[in-house]
């Protein structure tokens, strides 16, 4: 007999170790779950609460082990950066990214002696050569730790890699040989997509239109420009676009009421109907999720539906949630990392929604009025998903999913997938035009979208918004359901709160080898460089979890792409009052018109001193690092010292003509900690007992180099590092408080923020 906790408590055991520090030792775990079995034979009152600590002890154990068995594939520190030769099979379909084709590889065999590697890897190569799916390469790689940026709010690329058994990274060096093709069927599967996806392009001649249908039909979601993606997520309609387990739940569910219609007509004779409609659809979603490449959402859906199949078929007395726990059981057992995919919570999450609205109810509503409670229960469910997981809410997303979802899902999907069946062009051409149509409506809507700006939230918000997510979609008959609004009310409401006047929060923000830092007072806020890239990648999502909604000043050090990369994308996202760059002529159509820094210029926010120090006005220089911006940013006690790129001798001109007015506690360093700056004369100057390095990690500079790192010693500086601590907050005010993002929020599958391994002497391009 299940008892009503125990799928919950079974849930709970496997989730726990992805939300801790250390990975619990599976053993110890089993010896809690042996004595608990034991305890509840001499203990009959308390047999449940010993039957729910065994369950969350068991599941404990399981994903301890499986996580211990995927830690023993991590690659070794001594080999990352290094030179390895091996052979492998290429998976999936290659992605021709923004810098090079990025393709997943099978390890087959490792070539170099005493060297092993993970399984699976993500590789980037540069030169964009060919990489057919299933095919086998001797090659030559640079592995790496999978590592992302550790930033709280946003995209989270080391919980990505884990979810998708991601073992190292690297790009592929000169010289390769072809060793022909796998034959296994992963490989023929793989190669089958790419022909489809070969034969779309050949009758579709639209690209947007045939980026869609590729992505509908064979997940191939790469092809999608990056502006359209913006546009599906202004408009909360992302999640058709990518192959879920909504797509396959719903493909599902035509195929088995197409059955239910022809089996009205011709009726089986030996076989019961409802077994042909459950397994046909059951049999409709394996093929399209192995079309779909067998990703990891799709497998969790195969699974979430063969449990429900197989209950049903059964005839098992169990309600629609025991289902969808023992389901989620089933789900996490095979895959224990699908913790980590946002995916899992949101397509669950929508199911149980959808469950919700009907629970309770004596007889079925009419059609429209089914849709309109579904439609209502997924808003209100998607609410806190959105905001915890992407920091922002489409306020246009049920408009333009109640519209869009009959068109992919009823229209545009079965056309296309129906079309590959075809042996004739003309339906796949169909399906184009349908795809055009898509675009048209979202050409239309999209510069009208908005997204409701949504910061980080503490946990008891949080919690307290799923409950009355619960309580707003309950059934008719469960009282004060309004009273459900109330909870989620604090939640959309919330702000953090600001510095206190007279103290200032700086925060450089993870962006790679880049420079982005926010710095905040009391009732201002500005933005010191953007990183490089589409700032929606890495620093607007940490400005919306942190509840920036405009920048006072947006500050430019100079010219390059790793400082001002992203600054297109953010000034067309974020209203911005003043643009100072070090080089404004790099910004002739900038709104607001991009002003030039001087070292005359200076003012006063919430009781904070902000000091522009170089360049001087019309100072022209012969390279573009000259040009940096340097503002010190001083309350009453303690001060800030931001250089850009300085080089060393800029260093060395300031050093001469402030002396000790450049004192400064805390000195972000410039140029990421090269060689040829944060010289000792300006180290003394300046005299901080704080150097912060914003560099990427192992970076093909060898920023920060050693040179400078002993300097900073010899100085009687600390050394903080974003490649080895993250995002890194600064609190300026009576004293200095400085944290460090993978200190904060360690986990057992984030790299740790002890230092890497010294890099080789090299000399540095710069």
């Amino acid at each position: 007999m299940i008892i009503p906790f125990s799928l919950p408590a079974l849930v709970a055991g496997l989730v726990l170790p992805f939300y801790l520090a250390e990975l619990p030792d599976w053993r110890w775990a089993l010896v809690v779950a042996v004595v608990c079995g034991i305890g509840r034979r001499g203990w009959p009152g308390g047999r449940n609460l010993l039957g729910i600590v065994l369950l969350v002890a068991l599941g404990v154990a399981w994903t301890s082990w499986r996580a211990e068995q995927r830690l023993a594939e991590r690659l070794a520190p001594a080999l990352e950066g290094k030179p390895v030769t091996l052979v492998g099979v290429v998976r999936d379909l290659p992605d021709p990214g923004e810098f090079g084709t990025r393709l997943r590889l099978e390890v087959e065999q490792v070539l170099s002696p005493g060297v092993a590697l993970p399984r699976r890897l993500l590789l980037t190569d540069y030169r964009n050569q060919d990489w057919p799916p299933g095919s086998r390469w001797r090659l030559t790689l640079a592995p790496k730790a999978p590592t992302g940026s550790a930033n709280p709010y946003g995209f989270d690329a080391e919980a990505w890699y884990w979810s998708e058994g991601i073992g190292a990274n690297g790009s592929v060096r000169k010289g390769r040989q072809d060793e022909g093709e796998a034959s296994d069927a992963r490989a023929v599967l793989d190669r089958s997509r790419a022909a489809i996806l070969a034969r779309i392009d050949s009758a579709v001649t639209e690209p947007r239109a045939a980026a869609l249908l590729g992505a509908l039909t064979v997940g191939a979601q790469g092809r999608i420009a990056a502006a359209d993606w913006q546009a599906f997520r202004l408009l909360g309609l992302t999640h058709l676009v990518s192959i879920s387990g909504l797509h396959v739940t719903l493909f599902a569910g035509l195929v088995a009421a197409a059955l239910r219609w022809l089996l009205r007509w011709r009726p089986p004779r030996r076989v019961p109907p409802r077994l042909v409609i459950a397994l046909g659809g059951l049999v409709a979603a394996l093929a399209y999720s192995l079309l779909a490449g067998w990703s990891v959402p799709t497998q969790r859906t195969f699974y979430m539906l063969a449990v429900a199949v197989s209950m049903l078929l059964l005839r098992r007395a169990l309600g629609p949630f025991q289902i969808w726990w023992s389901a989620l059981v089933v789900v996490l057992l095979a895959d224990p990392f699908a913790v980590l995919a946002p995916g899992l919570w949101l397509s669950f999450g929508l199911v149980a929604a959808l469950m919700a609205v009907s629970v309770g109810r004596r007889r079925r509503p009419g059609r429209w009025r089914e849709a309109l409670l579904g439609q209502w229960a997924a808003l209100v469910m998607s609410l806190l998903p959105l905001a915890l997981f992407f920091n922002g809410v489409p306020l246009v997303s049920p408009i333009a999913n109640a519209l869009a979802i009959p068109y992919v899902f009823s229209l545009l999907t079965p056309l296309a997938l129906l079309a590959l069946l075809s042996p004739w062009d003309g339906p796949l051409r169909l399906a184009g035009w349908l795809a055009d149509g898509f675009y048209w409506a979202v050409d239309l809507a999209a510069p009208y979208a908005r997204l409701w700006a949504q910061p980080g939230v503490p946990w008891p918000l949080a919690a307290l918004a799923l409950l009355g997510s619960l309580w707003l979609i309950a059934p008719r008959g469960v009282p004060g359901r309004l009273a459900g609004a109330l909870l989620i009310a604090p939640l959309l409401l919330y702000r953090p709160s600001p510095p206190a006047p007279g103290t200032l929060r700086a925060t450089l923000i993870d962006v790679g080898q880049g420079l982005s830092v926010l710095v905040e007072t009391a009732n201002h806020t500005l933005l010191y460089d953007t990183g490089a890239g589409d700032a929606g990648r890495i620093v607007l999502p940490q400005l919306t979890g942190f509840g920036v909604g405009k920048l006072d000043v947006l500050l430019l050090s100079h010219h390059d792409n790793d400082h001002d990369g992203g600054a297109a994308s953010l000034l067309a996202a974020l209203p911005v009052d003043t643009l100072l760059a070090g080089q404004p002529e790099s910004l002739p159509d900038a709104r607001p018109p991009a002003q030039a820094c001087a070292s005359n210029q200076s003012w006063a926010w919430d009781g904070v001193r902000f000091d522009m120090l170089a360049p001087d006005e019309g100072e022209s220089f012969s390279e573009d690092n000259a040009a940096s911006c340097v503002l010190r940013i001083a309350t009453q006690r303690q001060a800030l010292l931001l250089p850009g790129d300085l080089p060393g001798r800029q260093e060395s001109r300031l050093a001469e003509r402030y002396g000790a007015a450049l004192h400064s506690s805390v000195l972000v360093a410039a140029h990421h900690g090269s060689r040829f700056s944060s010289g000792a004369d300006w180290l003394a100057t300046v005299a901080p007992r704080h150097v912060l390095f914003s560099a990427g990690y192992r970076n093909r500079y060898r920023h920060p180099h050693s040179d400078t790192l002993a300097r900073t010693s010899d100085a009687g500086a600390r050394a903080w590092r974003t490649d080895w601590q993250g995002m890194l907050r600064v609190e300026l005010g009576e004293a200095v408080a400085i944290s460090g993002w993978r200190e904060q929020a360690p986990r057992f599958w984030r790299r740790r923020p002890e230092p890497a391994p010294a890099l080789a002497e090299a000399a540095e391009a710069e």
